[in-house]
Parts: C-alpha cells; structure tokens; sequence
C-alpha cells in the first residue's frame, strides 16, 4: 500500500470514529433528565376598610407549596388617601373612587398574567359596624359603589361586606400564628411538625372604633358566644375572641369628652386633664354625640352651642377620667369578666398587641418591652409637658395627633390592665409590634387564607432538560474533536 494510500485509510478511518463519536453523543444528549422549574407565583389582596382609614395589602405565595405555614408574604401596602369609607355616607360614590388610587397601584405590581386569578376582598369594620346600625341602606349603598369600582379591574374581586368583630379577632389571631410558623413548623428532620400549644401568641387589635381580644384559655371557654372554633392544618383549635364596639381609640375618646363635660357649666372652658396643659379650643357640643357610642348621652338640646375645653396635662385624673369610661360594676361578683359584664376568662400565655396599640406606644417610645413602672413614668411624664413644647418637638406631627398622645398612652394602660387584666406579673407578656416576617400584623391575611382555603397548592409539571455537566462535556469533546479533524486534514494535504 502506498503512501498516499496509507493517508486516504486513516484519513476515512479518523472521519468515521468522529462520526460515530458525535452520533452517539446526539443520542445520549436526546436521553434528557427530568428537572422541575423554578415555581411561579400567586398574588392575592384585601382592602382593610377601618373606621378612621383604609388600606389595601397585596400578598403573594409560590405556587408549588401546599398549605406551608409561613410561605405568604406581603409584597406591598397602599394606603388610601382619606378617612375611611364609613365617613362617605352623604357621597357613597366618593368612597369608591377614593380606591381607585390604590388599585391603580395594584395593577402596576401584581404581573398581567396573574391578574384574572388574583383574589381580592373588601372588608369593613368597625365604622361600617356603626353606620349599618345608624343608617343599613346607607351602609349597603356604600359597599354596592366600591364594589363597583374594584369589579371594573382584572382581578378575582369576591366581594365586599362588613365583618364581625368576633371574625376581626379571630383573623388577627390567626394571622399572627401563621406568620410565626405557630400552626405547623418545617423540621430538620425534614418533615413539617405541630409545635406546641404553648407557642400560640394570643392578638390584641386596637381600632378606630374597635378594640378584640383573642387567645387560647386554659379552660374550656364557658361561652359559647366567646368562643371560635377552627381545624388548621389537620389540628382543631378553640380560642376566646371578643370584640368591643365604641372601645377603639378615636371613640373611646369620644367617650372620655362626654364624662368630662357631662354636669359642668359649659359656659365656662372645661378642663380635660388628658389634653396636654396649654392646649385650648372650641368645639360644636353636637360633635360629641354624633356617633351611636355616645347619642345616648346627649342632651336634649345642644342646637349649634360651642364650648371651649382646656388642657390641664394632669397624667393621674386623665386615667380616672378615662376609666370611667367602662362599667365595670357590670362585672361585680364574677371573677372571670373584664367590663360591661362581658364574660372573658384570665389571660394567659404571650401576645401580640398592634394596630393603634403599636402606634402609640411606638410614638412613646415604648416598644422594647419596658417594665410597667417605666411605662407608667414615661406616660406621666408626656403628659406633664407643656403644649407649646410639645408641638415644637414634634414639628411634623399633626397637631390632633399630638394632643391626643397622652388620652390614648393612658387608655392603652387602662384597656390592658383594668379591662383585660394584665397586671404587673405578666405584663412582659405583651409585645407591641407592627409586623412580623417583614408582614404587617392584622386581620387581613387571616382573612385571605380562610377564604381561599389555606392557600391549596398548583403542581407543576416536570420539563424535559439537559443535565448541565454532560452538556459542557458534550461540547468539549465536539470542539476537541473537530481540532483533531483539522490537523489531520492540514496533514492529508501537505
């Protein structure tokens, strides 16, 4: 055999070991691996319609988790701009354009192509609560118009109404214990597991025109009336909640006007040691019995009277004031009972309190769980500040906010430790907090996972894909190969 024969033989050889090299490559690289792809995600929202403000939350979840504690997360909140839809009853359109804002800024967040399977809710508390005892047709007007409005967007609107109390702390409830992985907690072992009962925090919620209680009792809760039943996660679950209408911060202040100027000469300035000493102003008589909290107590005829009141920043007469607020004679002879004969078993076990509780204590500087003596210091000592002081000090501060910081420290104290029953030995029970896992706490994500049932889960289907060590070894040897192809080519030919 010659030379160039020789050549011609191993030239025609290397090309088919190539070939069949690169044939068998193709087909282990067809021979793909299954991989799962990163999951998607869902989005849900609820409108907070509160008595003195609404908001809207957004939340959202992966689709591939089935129930998992914890996995919700808030992405955004929208505060509307204006006070809340109960105060529209005169201009029930303007309660559902004032949305339209937020839900504007829902649009932009939440991707077009999870729009349409979005949930969104509407719920309505206290100040519906008291215009739907004031005024029902009304009341239902202003949920027919924001209904409207939120129905005009691509999302899965369920619906807008009034909820209960008793279901506004409930859901808080559960929202705190959701978020704190209370209900069921992933092990290390690898397996999801039910803490103890021990580790379930109990709600304190303060309103505008609510206040609600929730936690598990020792005992069996004697009434029924008291009483929420749930099944979370397989396991059954019995709480206390209760909700006072009128004890919410606004109307309970409210409340705190009418005892200081019921019995006095209202043609001289009445004295309110809760306002701080200095502040003066004149208010419409009727204005102070404009709400169902206190109509009762209204005078016969009050016309368009104006009284002048006065700050005295008296820390120790403001709590006497303001306690006298609640009945509790109601409660004479019955240990388990907090005020206005309302049945309430001790409190036990650790809790969260928000909302205005946070907001007030927050301003106080009050939230690092601080002893009650230092608590009960800090209070009197705001209150004992001059007015003028105070407004300098706080230059950003709207001014009915800042006069009313000391009525509503004083009220804080009053609700937990007179109505409540917190005392000294369990009073670092309480933590006052706004969020928890970076999710602001509140009825309303309770409120969303109950309604769509926990969240059920999507599986997603397995794609079909390359496994990525093969695939860089698959295209090295390729590279290589055709190199060697070249030289022996270059070779062939010289």
């Amino acid at each position: 055999m010659g030379s160039e024969s020789k050549h011609t033989y191993l030239l025609v050889l290397l090309a088919a070991s190539l070939i069949s090299i690169t044939l068998a490559l193709i087909l282990r690289l067809a021979n793909n691996v299954e991989v799962t792809p990163p999951p998607g995600e869902k989005y849900g929202m609820v409108f907070d319609a509160g008595s003195s403000h609404t908001s809207l939350f957004i939340y959202k979840w992966p689709t591939d988790k089935q129930n998992n504690t914890g996995v919700v997360s808030q992405t955004h909140v929208c505060d509307v701009k204006g006070p809340g839809i109960s105060s529209y009853a005169e201009d029930p359109p303007a309660a559902a354009q004032s949305l339209v804002a937020c839900l504007d800024e829902a649009m932009a967040i939440i991707p077009s192509q999870s729009q349409r399977e979005a949930p969104a809710y509407l719920g309505a508390t206290a100040g519906m609560r008291l215009l739907s005892l004031e005024n029902p047709a009304t009341s239902d007007k202003v949920l027919r118009e924001v209904s409207k409005v939120i129905s005009r967007y691509p999302f899965n609107f369920r619906g807008a109404r009034i909820i209960s109390g008793q279901e506004e702390g409930a859901y808080g409830w559960i929202t705190i214990n959701y978020l704190l992985e209370s209900f069921m907690k992933y092990s290390f072992s690898g397996r999801w597991v039910r803490p103890t009962v021990s580790n379930i925090y109990g709600a304190l919620d303060l309103g505008g025109a609510s206040t609600q209680i929730s936690f598990i009792p020792k005992a069996a809760v004697e009434d029924i009336n008291e009483k929420s039943d749930f099944k979370l996660y397989g396991f059954p679950y019995s709480i206390y909640t209760h909700s006072f209408l009128c004890y919410g911060q606004n109307q309970a202040l409210k409340q705190m006007l009418v005892k200081a100027v019921t019995g006095q000469d209202l043609k001289q300035p009445v004295n309110i040691p809760c306002y701080p000493n200095g502040y003066t102003a004149t208010v419409p008589l009727e204005s102070l019995y404009d709400s169902p909290c206190t109509a009762a107590n209204a005078p016969s005829t009050s016309g368009s009277a104006q009284i002048a009141i006065k700050g005295t920043g008296d820390a120790a007469k403001c709590r006497v004031l303001i306690k006298s607020i609640f009945n509790f004679s109601a409660c004479s002879g019955q240990a388990s009972c907090s005020f206005d004969g309302v049945y309430q078993p001790p409190v036990v076990g650790n809790f969260f309190a928000f909302s205005a509780f946070f907001y007030t204590f927050d301003f106080l500087n009050l939230t690092s769980g601080q002893s009650l003596s230092t608590v009960n210091t800090a209070i009197n000592t705001f209150c004992a500040r001059d007015w003028s002081e105070i407004q300098s000090s706080y230059p950003k501060e709207k001014a009915d906010r800042l006069r009313d910081y000391c009525a509503n420290g004083n009220y804080v104290l009053s609700l937990l430790l007179d109505a409540y029953k917190f005392n000294e030995d369990n009073w670092n029970s309480i933590s006052f907090m706004k969020q928890a896992s970076n999710t602001d706490i509140g009825w309303t994500l309770g409120y969303m996972l109950n309604l769509t049932n926990m969240i059920p889960s999507e599986s997603v289907a397995p794609m079909k894909a390359q496994n990525y060590d093969l695939w860089l070894a698959s295209v090295i040897f390729i590279v290589l190969s055709a190199v060697l192809g070249l030289i022996m080519l270059y070779i062939y030919c010289r």
